[in-house]
């Protein structure tokens, strides 16, 4: 399994970004390409038998306009990893860079799964039994009916292929339960995800993205990206008051000692760097977004993620989902 890393994106680029690419090789056994300036990586780290460098000169800034700079700049860490998976010699990229450019670079290079017209950023929530899959979480902030049902189906085809969740709940998100509430959007893409080869349970809220009740929740990129970040601001703060409570008392200093592993283990479930990134759901290849403030644990997590992906042939499954979609009839998907 070889996965392209894009060795100088992200806020602790490239250090950090080497540190976990070399764990993801030694203690995962994968082989892993580092993208970037050559001289700057030999730096950090020497090759071995499964760690290779390849050169890539250039840089895509965050401030960058993304397919601008991914037409432009084709010696990029970023634009060369993706060739790569398209050229055979990857099995996918792994990249905390600009996340425009990335998903730019995937669509310009890639190309699209036959069928889907978006391609769609997961998010991963966890909660007290499992985790729900929300998207799309930024990549697509307008988006129309049939855009929700391809997100419905690459959710539903993730979940139960990357995650192992048998027979994956869907839900629209909404504000109600009922099939009459809701914007214009998700009235009209009700009875399209009625009609999908999911198990569709209707309408969900917000609440229920915590509370176990659905699997795979779907909406539009504006949406889930506010949701994602508001989620992951809560938890923070969360964290922040537990630790504030803890420090109040010496009785709640003792308490604290007596459920340190419990504490330890509630922080690892909303640790992101224990999911490492997030697949671009859509493409003719594995791409995997992580944070950009990803440090070396994100980055070898993350390329897990891209070696799972790559072994599970998640592209594959997701092609036969849209497949279907196709064979139920074109107006479902075109609505």
């Amino acid at each position: 399994m070889r996965i392209a890393v894009d060795a100088m994106g992200g806020d602790h680029a490239p250090s950090e970004i080497v540190k976990g690419s070399v764990m993801a090789a030694e203690e995962l056994g994968i082989r892993v390409l580092l993208l970037g300036d050559e001289s700057r990586l030999r730096e950090e780290v020497q090759e071995t038998a499964r760690l290779r460098i390849v050169h890539a000169p250039d840089v895509i800034g965050m401030k960058e306009s993304p397919v601008s700079a991914v037409r432009r700049k084709k010696e990029s860490s970023i634009v060369k990893a993706v060739q790569m998976v398209k050229d055979g010699m990857a099995d996918g990229i792994v990249s905390a860079g600009h996340t425009g450019a990335t998903m730019a670079a995937g669509l310009l290079v890639l190309g699209r799964i036959r069928g889907v017209e978006r391609p769609a950023l997961v998010g991963v929530i966890p909660h007290p039994t499992g985790c729900t899959v929300l998207l799309d979480v930024g990549a697509n902030v307008d988006c129309r009916p049939s855009h929700l049902l391809q997100f419905a189906v690459m959710g539903s085809k993730y979940a139960e292929k990357g995650l192992g969740i048998v027979l994956p709940r869907v839900g629209l998100l909404s504000n109600g339960e009922e099939s009459s509430k809701g914007n214009e959007q998700t009235l009209a893409a009700h009875p399209l995800l009625e009609r999908a080869p999911i198990h569709f349970i209707g309408n969900v809220e917000g609440r229920d993205l915590f509370n176990g009740r659905v699997d795979v929740v779907v909406c539009d990129g504006f949406i889930g990206n506010i949701v994602l970040k508001s989620g992951e601001g809560m938890a923070k703060a969360f964290s922040g008051l537990i630790k504030q409570q803890l420090a109040s008392s010496w009785m709640a200093k003792v308490s604290a000692v007596a459920a340190a592993h419990t504490l330890r283990d509630l922080r690892r479930r909303f640790d992101y760097s224990e999911y490492g990134g997030v697949p671009l759901l859509g493409v003719n290849g594995v791409v995997v977004v992580s944070h950009g403030s990803s440090k070396a644990k994100a980055v070898k997590n993350a390329i897990r993620t891209a070696a799972e992906a790559s072994r599970l042939g998640l592209v594959g499954t997701i092609s036969e989902g849209i497949g279907e979609v196709f064979a139920k009839g074109a107006e479902t998907v075109n609505a």
